[in-house]
């Protein structure tokens, strides 16, 4: 890559299908010392951080437009990423002084950029290969010990520029944080339109940041609670075809929708063990409604709960030896959890009002939650024994709430006064809180893994 590549000296691996990567994350321990965000406590000021257009060596065309072009929207997308996140204050163009050339790359003119107050510098090239692709450069310095923290590139078809880009604010995140990042992920959900008495509600996919979206389901029939397999291409749902609510599987590489247990009485509320064999949901029967597992291919069926009354939400640990489940068997809704062969249960919420839609944190220290109580539904989480419970969001009707993958934000859709829904997240501190843009009302979100 003209002289970049030998930044770190490693050959190349392959990360996934999609992509390569051509340099390797890089740490120091002096500045491991110098430049971090604590992500544990509310931020009242957020990271200034410079991150200028990604330059290229040669403007060439692609089929996505030229290099010069591409590396302007790289560093939109991780502008964006990184101050969605609520730790960090991207600097406005306008006030910077200085243009990146491609040599600046290795070399930033540090002493302008801390004109600007900048902390930290993202910056990066694009650029074209001679069999198609594109290399997407991604570089962070601290500015003041004028050290590079971070040195990655990803080799990948022109389309998936955006990945790419995705894929170096979880570098920059990652590495100022020590958390894992999240920004290279994607959300499932419901799309609605439509009066409420005759509501089209259709299985819909797009970037965490509303990007690439697209239509799974036409429409024709109900569908609700969607959920990601660990796999990230699987999508369990459930859906009123034919009039009977039953749970599918829908393949997002190839479009292909299948039934999964084809029983005769109502199945829904899915959702994936972590590691993806096997599936818990709802059956009701009888006039009760318990929790079931059962393999992914529809087999082995077993039995979790068998209290009277509804036991439904069931949700994995991360590490699949619990299972989080909401029921109303002892006369209101409350959390319970068990362990992941049925035996233990037990329940965790003893609060004012009524709790629902329990699932666990990937990190497995919070359980995310919707409390209802005093005319409000609002997002809050507690740990697994019920103890520290708090609550994050306090509008009029917020609930399904999904973890980011690395734990640190929780996506939900608020319902509006008079109608409608929309997709917001929040993180832990209660703090920073957006909307994310879908083309039209959403609800039901599901937060995937991280990409591979």
């Amino acid at each position: 890559m003209n002289g970049l590549t030998g930044a770190t000296g490693r050959a190349v691996k392959p990360l996934a299908a999609l992509f390569v990567l051509v340099a390797a994350l890089i740490t120091g321990p002096a500045a491991a010392q110098n430049l971090s965000v604590d992500i544990n406590q509310g931020v009242s000021r957020p990271l200034p951080i410079a991150i200028p257009d990604f330059t290229t060596q040669q403007n060439v065309e692609t089929p996505a437009g030229t290099t010069s072009s591409l590396g302007k929207r790289v560093a939109e997308v991780i502008t964006n990423d990184l101050k969605s996140s609520g730790l960090f204050r991207p600097i406005d163009t306008l006030a910077f002084t200085t243009n990146v050339a491609y040599p600046d790359v290795l070399s930033p003119q540090f002493a302008s950029w801390r004109t600007v107050a900048a902390q930290a510098l993202v910056t990066g090239f694009a650029e074209a290969q001679s069999d198609g692709s594109v290399t997407i450069g991604c570089y962070l310095y601290d500015v003041f010990s004028e050290e590079v923290l971070v040195r990655e590139g990803f080799n990948t078809p022109v389309r998936n520029w955006r990945r790419a880009a995705h894929k170096c604010a979880d570098a920059v995140y990652s590495r100022l944080t020590g958390e894992a990042g999240y920004f290279d992920s994607r959300i499932v959900y419901i799309s609605e339109t439509g009066r409420a008495t005759n509501r089209i509600k259709r299985l819909a996919i797009m970037d965490q940041d509303g990007a690439n979206h697209r239509f799974l389901t036409n429409g024709q029939n109900l569908v609700l609670t969607p959920r990601f397999a660990p796999n990230q291409q699987t999508v369990a749902y459930l859906s009123y075809a034919q009039n009977r609510p039953r749970i599918y599987m829908y393949d997002v590489n190839t479009g292909q929708q299948r039934l999964v247990g084809n029983f005769p009485n109502m199945s829904f509320a899915p959702r994936f063990s972590p590691d993806g064999r096997t599936l818990a949901f709802s059956q009701s029967r009888g006039g009760n409604t318990d929790v079931y597992v059962m393999d992914v291919n529809g087999g082995n069926v077993r039995r979790l709960t068998n209290a009277p009354g509804i036991d439904t939400a069931p949700s994995f640990s991360p590490d699949g030896r619990r299972i989080a489940f909401e029921s109303d068997r002892g006369g209101s809704q409350q959390i319970y959890v068990m362990n992941a062969d049925g035996s233990g249960q037990r329940r965790i919420s003893f609060g004012d009002g009524r709790y629902g839609t329990p699932v666990w944190s990937p990190r497995g220290d919070l359980i995310a939650m919707t409390k209802i109580g005093g005319g409000k539904f609002r997002i809050g989480v507690m740990r697994p024994d019920g103890s520290g419970e708090r609550l994050l969001t306090d509008s009029w009707q917020d609930e399904g709430p999904t973890w980011s993958p690395n734990g640190r934000v929780i996506m939900f859709f608020r319902s509006r006064r008079g109608g409608g829904a929309d997709l917001h997240s929040i993180d832990l501190t209660g703090i920073n809180e957006r909307r994310i843009p879908t083309p039209l009302e959403g609800s039901d979100p599901a937060w995937s893994p991280l990409l591979q």
